[in-house]
């Protein structure tokens, strides 16, 4: 595995808009979704369909070196069915699947072989597959150089709604470690990725952005930096007359514990993230239909767990 996936292993193990400050504290965040999405598995990651009646996320294995993507859907009453694999996932390792905006892509990485290889890669590419006219997810196809690069890790691709492509990985003209970037969409391909600069990236290491879908701002997880409070915390910047401003810290989500795998729902409403903090007490609503309490005893116990925060009271 590339050394990032050894670092973000290694820190979990040990752990378990407007760009000034509100003028009143935004909402805590909450858990969100026990006993389906929050399970006390490492649970990371969610993406809506743009009606949202059918949602991806993903469970990691105990060590976070093997991911997988689950999908649910919504039933007639309103209820998420039990997740099942989509057909574009299976015995490769998965992760950060996006929903277009128009709901008839979703992007992810994957470390399945690519044209002409065979077994497991040791890295991750981004790979996307499209819903057929049944409305089931066809075969995963893999998004080609220059974007995917062979031995190289892509992270968490995110699109604009212009097809604009933002992804995280480590490459030659990078600010550091991995970095955040963009490959531009020119009709049919992409035009070379850019890296975003050092508004948003450092040496330390960025990896999962997540964009606006007019690229008004950005939210993404860092890797100890300086104004950082865990080992991963999520940052914003906006986007004012064609340039990024300086990444922020989101002082109501960062803790001591780790914050990571940020996305928005479909609405702009909820910022969803994952984190390792600390939870007791009550989980809030539950998800799991028929009820299944062996599926929340694990919550807060350092594991990834989903929470959301009200996404427009803190950008107000």
């Amino acid at each position: 595995m590339a050394r990032v996936l050894l670092l973000v292993a290694t820190l979990f193990l040990a752990c378990a808009a407007s760009p000034s400050t509100p003028s009143t504290p935004p909402p805590k965040p909450e858990l969100f979704g026990a006993g389906l999405f929050s399970t006390g598995a490492w649970d990371f990651f969610l993406s809506y369909s743009p009606d949202e009646q059918r949602a991806l996320f993903c469970r990691a294995n105990d060590s976070f070196t093997v991911f997988q993507i689950y999908e649910t859907r919504r039933d007639p009453g309103g209820s998420w069915r039990a997740p099942v694999l989509p057909r574009f996932a299976g015995s490769w390792s998965n992760a950060d699947p996006h929903i277009t905006l128009d709901g008839r892509t979703v992007l992810f990485i994957s470390n399945r072989p690519g044209p002409g290889q065979t077994g497991p890669q040791p890295t991750h590419d981004i790979w996307y597959a499209t819903l057929d006219s049944t409305g089931e997810w066809g075969d995963a196809v893999r998004v080609p150089e220059p974007i995917s690069m062979a031995g190289v890790d892509e992270w968490s691709p995110s699109v604009a709604a212009n097809g604009n492509l933002y992804f995280g990985t480590e490459r030659v003209g990078g600010v550091g470690a991995n970095d955040l970037w963009v490959a531009r969409r020119n009709g049919a391909g992409y035009d070379p990725p850019e890296n975003l600069g050092d508004s948003i990236n450092t040496s330390r290491g960025e990896v999962e952005p997540w964009i606006a879908r007019d690229e008004s701002y950005l939210i993404f997880s860092g890797r100890g930096r300086p104004d950082g409070v865990g080992g991963f915390d999520l940052y914003v910047s906006h986007r004012r007359n064609g340039k990024w401003t300086k990444a922020r810290p989101i002082e109501a989500v960062n803790t001591k514990a780790l914050e990571f795998n940020p996305s928005v729902s479909p609405d702009g409403k909820w910022l969803y993230f994952s984190s390792t903090r600390p939870h007791t007490g009550p989980v809030g609503e539950r998800l799991d239909v028929p009820r299944n309490d062996s599926t929340v005893v694990g919550i807060g116990r350092g594991t990834g767990d989903i929470y959301r925060m009200s996404l427009r009271a803190y950008l107000r």
